[in-house]
């Protein structure tokens, strides 16, 4: 049987899209043997996690769609969140989308969303794309919610990656998600996708946070100051309700 740490390594490979990969291709990034690169391979296409193309290339296989099927039917979350989510939208703008999003170690991840039906800008958080911890609503709304200890330990593990993006040292960042914890959401406008404005929400389980609730729309709308608040109170509400239900029901819902 191959090395754990070989099928992971091979795995983590596939990390853009359209990604084909040789033999070859894998053996040379993993500094292994064509033959060891190979045996690892076929493992990987018997358990259907690698897929076979034409011109001796693989790409992932339908062992992922299977088992994103799986998450997206168990998940409590999403079962608890997708008719508020829906709620969300028509209540305060089909022109929009509403994203919640969780945190997965020191990324962001968007686990579900809900589109409006009239035209919108197209956002950024794409199921399982991996967005930063540090910009965007849905990010902050989570950060500004976590134990100071642990914030402080994401903050020290990414500073140098902070540095490079010009992004506040640790007192200024911790002041500015006070102020986010003090109001209960976050607003941001273009700090991830231009032009767009994200409204954003924890949601809660007990005193732990657990994800996020995230409006976005388009910024250049002609009335949005005047509908913010109650954009924001929608969201809020969105959240609190999400909250509520995963108590009612003991949900059992990782910390983010």
């Amino acid at each position: 049987m191959a090395s754990q740490n070989n099928l992971l390594s091979i795995l983590q490979l596939f990390d853009g899209d359209g990604v084909v990969l040789t033999v070859e291709d894998i053996a040379a990034a993993l500094g292994i043997s064509v033959r060891t690169a190979y045996r690892n391979v076929r493992e990987l296409s018997q358990a259907e996690f690698l897929d076979p193309v034409t011109g001796a290339g693989y790409v992932l296989g339908p062992a992922f769609i299977h088992f994103d099927r799986l998450i997206r039917q168990s998940d409590p979350l999403i079962h608890i969140a997708d008719q508020p989510m829906a709620e969300l939208l028509e209540n305060a703008s089909q022109a929009a989308s509403v994203i919640m999003c969780r945190r997965f170690r020191d990324r962001i991840m968007s686990v579900h969303k809900r589109e409006g039906d009239a035209p919108h800008l197209p956002v950024s958080y794409e199921r399982g794309v991996a967005m930063s911890l540090f910009v965007g609503a849905p990010a902050k709304a989570i950060l500004a919610f976590l134990p100071d200890r642990a914030l402080k330990a994401l903050y020290l593990r990414n500073e140098e990656e902070l540095r490079r993006t010009g992004a506040p040292a640790y007192a200024e960042m911790r002041n500015a998600l006070k102020a986010v914890r003090r109001q209960g959401y976050s607003v941001t406008t273009s700090e991830v996708g231009s032009g767009r404005v994200g409204i954003a929400a924890p949601i809660m389980r007990g005193s732990a946070v657990v994800a996020s609730i995230s409006l976005v729309t388009d910024a250049k709308q002609a009335d949005l100051e005047r509908r913010l608040p109650s954009l924001i109170e929608g969201v809020v509400q969105t959240a609190t309700t999400i909250s509520d239900e995963i108590e009612k029901h003991d949900a059992q819902i990782s910390r983010a």
